[in-house]
């Protein structure tokens, strides 16, 4: 009366009953949260039901660009976040090369102690990370203060942090202090799962540690790179909201503004909640175009396809 299920069968749907938590978890907090993207259907006001709100249509989504000032203003937050996102997407690299050289060295405990220092500033709040940039380069701070009135090297303090010239790559510079640590974490994953008969067959035929990590390191964490560069990719235009909140003031605010901040900006300004959501949709859209285009460029050039 009832089929015998083969042993090939059964070990498949075991395996799909191990990642069904995980498709649940994903479908809670990934896709039905998309939900929300109704509010920019409405003239929605907190904290009234959305059922209480009129339907407006596309009114929001004309509201952006019929308007040439708030045009430029999305333009110029636009430019912020590609800049920002292209330099960290572009540096990308760095991990993948701090894990390789920090593989390289042979005390175990002074690699364990800059695998720790290089990794602790990953779980301080941005809160955190901009008490220390004030309190060391602030117009009061240490660096002014040695260079204004121990060395006299300069007359007037230095506004580091009010400085807006600048703005992309300070903000750069404090994310991959932070981050660093944490990113390699994979790479020396990866590192350590390279079959070690690989280095001593090089080491036979007479290569250098360079020559090694060159041709044997590399090419086995590129495969890992590429996927983290994809999720990278897909995550492009969401650079974060914390780091650039806690950053910015009246001097920096039209450079260091991304498309994330934008939208908490809109969001808290009255009647402007809806107006957020449709920014938050056209980030959605772009995002899925990016992520689609590079999943192109890497199977014309690689031969394979991220998805």
């Amino acid at each position: 009366m009832f089929k015998k299920i083969d042993k090939k069968k059964w070990y498949s749907i075991k395996l799909f009953l191990f990642i069904v938590p995980f498709l649940v978890l994903v479908v809670l907090f990934s896709y039905y949260p998309l939900y929300g993207w109704m509010y920019a259907f409405y003239d929605y006001k907190p904290p009234k039901p959305l059922s209480e709100a009129p339907f407006v249509g596309v009114k929001w989504f004309k509201f952006m660009v019929e308007n040439p000032v708030r045009v430029e203003q999305l333009k110029q937050v636009l430019i912020n976040t590609f800049v920002m996102s292209g330099i960290t997407l572009s540096t990308s690299w760095i991990p993948m090369l701090f894990a390789v050289f920090m593989n390289e060295l042979h005390r175990v405990r002074f690699r364990k102690f800059v695998q720790t220092v290089t990794t602790l500033p990953n779980f301080i709040s941005w809160v955190l990370v901009y008490s220390v940039a004030y309190n060391i380069f602030n117009s009061d701070g240490m660096v002014n203060s040695l260079l204004v009135d121990k060395w006299h090297l300069i007359q007037e303090p230095i506004l580091f942090l009010q400085d807006s010239s600048h703005v992309w790559l300070t903000q750069w510079l404090w994310l991959t202090w932070k981050n660093l640590g944490w990113a390699a974490i994979m790479y020396i994953a990866a590192i350590s799962s390279i079959d070690e008969e690989l280095f001593q067959a090089a080491k036979v035929d007479g290569a250098t540690r360079m020559q090694q990590i060159r041709y044997i390191t590399i090419p086995s964490l590129l495969p890992t790179f590429f996927v983290l560069l994809m999720m990278n990719i897909g995550n492009f235009l969401s650079n974060g909201m914390e780091q650039y909140y806690v950053f910015q003031n009246a001097f920096n605010k039209e450079y260091i503004q991304v498309l994330d901040l934008y939208v908490y900006t809109l969001s808290t300004v009255k009647g402007g909640y809806p107006l957020s959501v449709a920014v938050s949709m056209l980030k959605s859209v772009v995002s899925v175009i990016l992520l689609v285009v590079a999943n192109g460029i890497s199977k014309l050039t690689r031969g394979e396809s991220f998805l």
